[in-house]
C-alpha cells in the first residue's frame, strides 16, 4: 500500500526556514510524521504553480529537435526538483510525474483543438523521454510516467490515440533506451470514467505490455448536489467500477492519484479551506473504499496551500480559470504565517505511517452501522488494523483473530490504528 500527496509546496516558503523543515518532517518522516510514501510532481505547468505563469519544458514553436528543451525552471528556488529534494532528506518515496499539457505548439490548435497533432507524437514521445533522463541528471529519479493528466479535460486526446502513442512511440522509446522510469496508461477523472475508457489500451497486447499500472481519479463526488456527511452516507457506487477494473485485469496495480474539495466542482464544500478534524472522515472512507475496490496506492491533491486554497495557475486557454481555490491537507496562513493540519492530513497520516509499503490487504468479515475497518500484514510481520467511526457518539468494536480477540473503544467521529505482531 503506497499512501501519498501531490508533491507541491507552494506556500511553504510563507513561513521561515525552520519551520519550513518541521513541516517537512511532518510530512514525510515515517518516525516523526507522516512518512508518506507516494508522491506525486508534474510535468511542467499544472493547476498550482508558485514559480510564475504557464509553462511547458519548450515553448519554442517547432523545435521537434528539442535543442531547447529545459527543465531550468524545476530547479529554480521553487522549482520541483528543488521541493523532492528537501523532502526526501526525512523520508523515501516513489515519484509518479503526469503531464496536463505537451508544448501547445505539439496540438492542433490550443483554441479550436486541443488533441495530439499524431506528426508529432515521435516527439512528444522524445519529450517524455528527456524529461525524465534530465531529472536522472540532476539527482532525481522517476519511478512513473503517466503520459497524460485527464484526458479530454485537459489535452482533448481519446484513449484509441493515447493507445497508438504509447504502443507505438512512447513504449519502443523507452525500451530502446533501457528507461528505469515505468510507463502508466494516463489518469482518467473519475472511477467510472476509467473502467469505461482503459480497456480500450489494455485490450490491445501491443500496447498493454507498456503499461506497469493504472492511476485513476475520485471526482466522481463532485457532481454530488449536497455534501455527504456521516448522517446522510455516501454513495459508494464509484467504487464498483474499480473493482471490475481489478477483476479484469488483476496483474496490474489500481492507484487513486488524485483528489480534492476545490470551489467550482464542490461548492457544498464553501468556504475553503476546511480545518475541523471530523472533515477526515469523509477522506478515510474513501481510502477505504479504493482498497476494499482493489487499490494498492491513495495520492491527495494539494499538499500545501495557503489561508485562500492557492497560489492558483490562471490560464483559461488550458482550463486553469480563475478563482480555482482548493482544499490541501496544510494550510500555512501568509499573514499570520500560522500552520494547520487539516482532518484530512491526519486520516492519511494514519494510513501512511502504520501500512507501509508492500503491506498487503487482509479481509474482514463482520460489520456494524457507520463503522468501517480495513486489514493489513506489513513487510515487518506486523498486522494492522485500521478503524474509522463516522457516528457522533462513542463506539466500541471488537476485532477477532485466531481465537483471540480485542475490544476497542471508537471516539466520535475518529479514526483508530490498531497494531500488533504475529506471536
Amino acid at each position: 500500500m503506497l499512501v501519498g500527496v501531490d508533491q507541491k509546496l507552494d506556500a511553504l516558503p510563507a513561513v521561515e526556514t525552520a519551520r519550513q523543515e518541521d513541516v517537512l518532517r511532518s510530512l514525510f518522516d515515517p518516525e516523526r510524521g507522516a512518512g508518506f510514501s507516494a508522491m506525486k510532481t508534474v510535468i511542467g505547468a499544472t493547476d498550482f504553480m508558485s514559480g510564475g505563469g504557464y509553462y511547458t519544458l519548450d515553448d519554442h514553436p517547432g523545435d521537434v529537435s528539442l535543442k531547447l528543451f529545459s527543465i531550468a525552471r524545476d530547479t529554480g528556488p521553487t522549482g520541483e526538483i528543488t521541493f523532492i529534494k528537501r523532502a526526501r532528506k526525512y523520508g523515501s518515496f516513489i515519484l509518479q510525474a503526469p503531464m496536463d499539457y505537451p508544448p501547445d505548439w505539439m496540438l492542433f490548435d490550443v483554441k479550436t483543438n486541443q488533441d495530439v497533432n499524431p506528426k508529432y507524437y515521435d516527439v512528444l514521445a522524445h519529450y517524455y523521454l528527456k524529461y525524465v533522463q534530465e531529472y536522472e541528471k540532476n539527482g532525481v529519479s522517476l519511478d512513473y510516467l503517466s503520459q497524460f493528466n485527464e484526458p479530454g479535460a485537459y489535452t482533448h486526446i481519446s484513449y484509441a490515440e493515447i493507445r497508438d502513442l504509447l504502443k507505438n512511440h512512447v513504449g519502443p522509446l523507452f525500451e530502446k533506451n533501457h528507461v528505469k522510469t515505468r510507463l502508466q496508461l494516463s489518469e482518467d477523472p473519475t472511477r467510472r470514467g476509467a473502467r469505461k475508457n482503459y480497456p480500450i489500451v489494455l485490450d490491445d497486447p501491443a500496447a498493454r505490455k507498456y503499461v506497469a499500472s493504472l492511476p485513476y481519479h475520485g471526482y466522481d463526488f463532485a457532481m454530488r448536489k449536497t455534501p455527504p456527511t456521516a448522517q446522510n452516507g455516501y454513495n459508494f457506487e464509484e467504487f464498483e467500477s474499480i473493482a471490475e477494473l481489478h477483476k479484469m485485469y488483476p496483474d496490474l496495480p489500481l492507484w487513486m492519484t488524485e483528489v480534492c474539495y476545490w470551489n467550482a466542482g464542490t461548492p457544498w464544500m464553501k468556504p475553503l479551506p476546511r480545518l475541523e478534524f471530523e472533515d477526515g472522515d469523509f477522506w478515510g472512507k474513501q481510502i477505504m473504499a479504493d482498497i476494499e475496490a482493489g487499490a494498492s496506492g491513495w495520492t491527495y491533491w494539494n499538499m500545501i496551500l495557503d489561508e485562500q486554497g492557492g497560489p492558483e495557475l490562471i490560464s483559461p486557454e488550458h482550463h486553469d480559470g480563475p478563482d480555482n481555490k482548493q482544499q490541501p491537507l496544510v494550510v500555512i496562513n501568509r499573514k499570520t504565517r500560522s500552520v494547520s493540519y487539516t482532518g484530512a492530513f491526519y486520516y492519511l497520516a494514519h494510513f501512511s505511517k502504520f501500512v507501509r509499503p508492500v503491506s498487503v490487504h487482509l479481509g474482514i468479515d463482520g460489520s456494524a452501522s457507520d463503522i468501517r475497518g480495513v486489514a493489513f500484514e506489513r513487510p515487518d510481520g506486523q498486522y494492522v488494523v485500521e478503524l474509522i467511526n463516522s457516528r457522533r457518539g462513542d463506539a466500541t468494536a471488537r476485532v477477532e483473530w485466531r481465537g483471540k480477540s480485542v475490544v476497542q473503544t471508537l471516539p466520535a467521529t475518529s479514526i483508530t490504528t490498531l497494531l500488533w505482531s504475529k506471536t
